[in-house]
């Protein structure tokens, strides 16, 4: 990591379907070596089965999920005197984001279904509902952050 200055941020561009900025950023998570085209098609693919099953705009279900899935506090390993504390603190808002989103496709991908439409568009509707491993995953995290809350006076 660089001493001389913060890296910028890069620009995202909004998807062409929806024209959504946080749609645009989904698929660039989940995107892999670089295959854009392929990214497109999984998560538009879910998308279009989200709205065939429920009968409701996909991006509003997604903006849903991401809220459901989105952690407020988290813990963070911090060293005093030779011990390793896990300190809770809030999550920054871009942060909260980029968790939210790696956490429903880490779960996606670990799903049984058979294509990795079938497993998104599955997760994101779990999600929506607040149930799902993305889901048990921020409720895990949550309570970690209230077990530890005796060392909060530890944050820096």
């Amino acid at each position: 990591m660089s001493r001389r200055h913060r890296a910028d941020k890069r620009v995202v561009h909004p998807d062409p379907k929806f024209g959504d900025k946080t749609v645009s950023k989904f698929m660039n998570y989940v995107m892999v070596d670089g295959k854009k085209p392929a990214a497109e098609k999984i998560v538009y693919g879910a998308f279009d089965k989200i709205e065939d099953k429920l009968r409701r705009p996909p991006v509003e279900l997604f903006k849903e999920a991401l809220d459901n899935v989105t952690p407020a506090i988290e813990v963070r390993s911090r060293r005093v005197g030779g011990a390793t504390y896990q300190v809770p603190v809030e999550v920054r808002p871009d942060r909260k984001l980029a968790l939210a989103m790696r956490w429903i496709i880490a779960a996606a991908r670990s799903r049984n279904e058979t294509t990795m439409v079938d497993k998104l568009s599955n997760e994101l509707m779990d999600a929506a509902q607040n149930r799902g491993a993305a889901v048990k995953k921020r409720e895990d995290t949550h309570r970690m952050a209230e077990a530890n809350r005796a060392f909060s006076h530890y944050r820096w």
